[in-house]
């Protein structure tokens, strides 16, 4: 076990060196000047040539992809064009709400996805079972943004002063704080602790439940329903399809057949015989959603006014901020890279006839 996740690391180091190369190359030779788009109508020829020189855009793509990959060794990411500050900055604020966001879809994805998925292959060619197909492929046609719009409408103004009502953006009620772990805590750190400390305290779920402030708890889960539910409702609906085909499939298998004739009850032959097997398909699935959930998720972040690094890339790319293009896209690939080796050693845990040694 421990022998395969070294190969698999040590493989993609080459696969991420490939795409940061990549997207720097691409970043740079698309049209467009970064000065021009930073700097507007004070960008003079004089002003551009100091605005290039001082971020090294003046020189050879090849030598700044290496002094790039020589400071980022280093642990320096680079400052960003727009905003003027050093990326790992900005990774530290707002990529903990892109991280909460997809985590939190996937949840609704798979609590919703997978029953509906059980029940239609139970009942097969049923009312049910049409239905749940039904809402599958309603799920996979709405459009994110349309979707966060009618969610935004029914909840926050049909809903209005009623119990069912849900916020309708930003990530916190005006008025309500989530403090710092070294703030409620009292310690005192520097450095990479405090980065560290404080990556981990913009995880507001996780700061509320440790620290006990049940009040922005509360007040953080009313914020990510709806994002949620919206960026959720596409792997949702690819997740109930997928675990209804997977599941009709193992259902025929002649083991199943056998327990049936041993006189098991119908649900524990499902859950217990049928549905483990069935899961492998689904594993694959839901690995490959929450990868595209984390570079996914501009629309929803953007229509609910939420701070994270959806807004923060589209920001990026229109003013050609070449910096934060590049990392969070190696974010996101180093992430791909993770959910792809936790999906493949659940391949072990569910079928044990898969040797990963």
């Amino acid at each position: 076990m421990q022998r395969f996740i070294f190969q698999r690391l040590l493989l993609a180091l080459p696969v991420l060196a490939g795409i940061l190369f990549v997207t720097f190359a691409l970043a740079r030779l698309l049209p467009g000047d970064p000065c021009r788009a930073a700097l507007g109508e004070r960008a003079t020829d004089a002003i551009c040539d100091a605005f290039l020189a001082r971020y090294g855009l003046d020189k050879p793509i090849p030598i700044q992809f290496a002094i790039y990959v020589a400071d980022a060794l280093q642990g320096d990411l680079g400052n960003s064009i727009k905003f003027n500050r050093p990326v790992t900055e900005l990774l530290v604020e707002r990529l903990p709400m892109t991280v909460e966001l997809s985590i939190a879809a996937l949840l609704v994805a798979l609590t919703v996805g997978v029953p509906l998925g059980i029940i239609s292959a139970v009942r097969h060619n049923s009312a049910a079972d049409v239905a749940t197909m039904i809402v599958a492929n309603m799920g996979v046609s709405m459009p994110v943004f349309w979707l966060g719009l009618m969610l935004q409408y029914v909840f926050a103004l049909l809903l209005k002063d009623t119990p069912l009502w849900l916020a309708p953006s930003g990530r916190l009620t005006s008025g309500v704080t989530v403090p710092a772990l070294t703030d409620t805590f009292g310690i005192e750190l520097s450095g990479m602790a405090l980065t560290a400390a404080t990556f981990i305290s913009n995880f507001y779920l996780l700061n509320t439940l440790v620290t006990g402030n049940w009040t922005g708890l509360v007040d953080t889960v009313k914020h990510l329903i709806l994002p949620a539910l919206a960026l959720g409702t596409i792997p949702l609906a690819l997740v109930a399809r997928i675990t209804r085909s997977s599941l009709l499939e193992v259902l025929g298998q002649d083991y199943v057949r056998t327990a049936r004739a041993k006189g098991l009850r119908e649900w524990p032959v499902v859950m217990k015989h049928a549905l483990r097997n069935a899961m492998l398909p689904v594993v694959t699935v839901v690995g490959l959603s929450l990868g595209s959930l984390l570079g996914g998720a501009v629309l929803t972040e953007t229509i609910f006014s939420l701070p994270g690094m959806g807004r923060i890339l589209f920001e990026a790319i229109t003013s050609r901020d070449y910096t934060v293009v590049q990392v969070f896209t190696l974010v996101v690939a180093v992430g791909f890279v993770i959910i792809n080796l936790l999906t493949d050693l659940s391949y072990a845990y569910l079928d044990p006839r898969i040797r990963l040694s």
